[in-house]
């Protein structure tokens, strides 16, 4: 009986590797990409690359194992949710609103350490954010929150008056 479930569970993980999701890959420049409305320096760009567009872009990097289902299936989960929170490559398609609210998240997300994901991290040891790094992206993101405010007049925000 054991036998018999073993080559079961061998055939399906055979069979399921002919199964993969569509990368995320795109040619050339992003019209929508965050650059184009709004300074993003060589600094920032570096720290992006590294840490955060392989789930918060149109490109992803994909490592040698993301052949092997499920992992890619995995993978695929958290590059399309990621996508989905923020994405530099579709910024300036949102709203001034919604653009604002993304960095305002983003700054949270990397002073209290939830990105990059651990789950990212534990793979991707160049990806950790140092404080200076962490300090580096969220000036940049505060200092785009601030154009984005005053170009479209956007009301201040209570958790914005508090940081330093």
């Amino acid at each position: 009986m054991i036998k018999k479930i073993l080559i079961v569970l061998l055939v399906i993980l055979v069979t399921i590797q002919f199964i993969h999701p569509k990368k995320n890959q795109s040619a050339g420049e992003q019209p929508n990409a965050i650059a184009k409305a709004y300074p993003v320096p060589q600094e920032v760009t570096d720290i992006l690359k590294v840490s955060c567009n392989d789930c918060h872009s149109n490109n992803t990097h994909y490592p040698w194992y993301n052949n092997i289902q499920p992992v890619a299936w995995w993978m695929n989960n958290h590059v399309n949710g990621g996508k989905k929170e923020l994405n530099f490559d579709e910024f300036t398609s949102y709203t001034p609103q919604r653009a604002h609210h993304k960095l305002d998240d983003l700054i949270d997300e990397v002073k209290e350490g939830g990105m990059p994901l651990p789950s990212y991290t534990w793979i991707h040891k160049n990806a950790i954010l140092s404080e200076a790094q962490k300090s580096t992206l969220i000036n940049w993101a505060q200092s785009v929150m601030d154009s984005i405010a005053s170009k479209y007049n956007l009301p201040e925000e209570e958790d914005q008056k508090e940081r330093p």
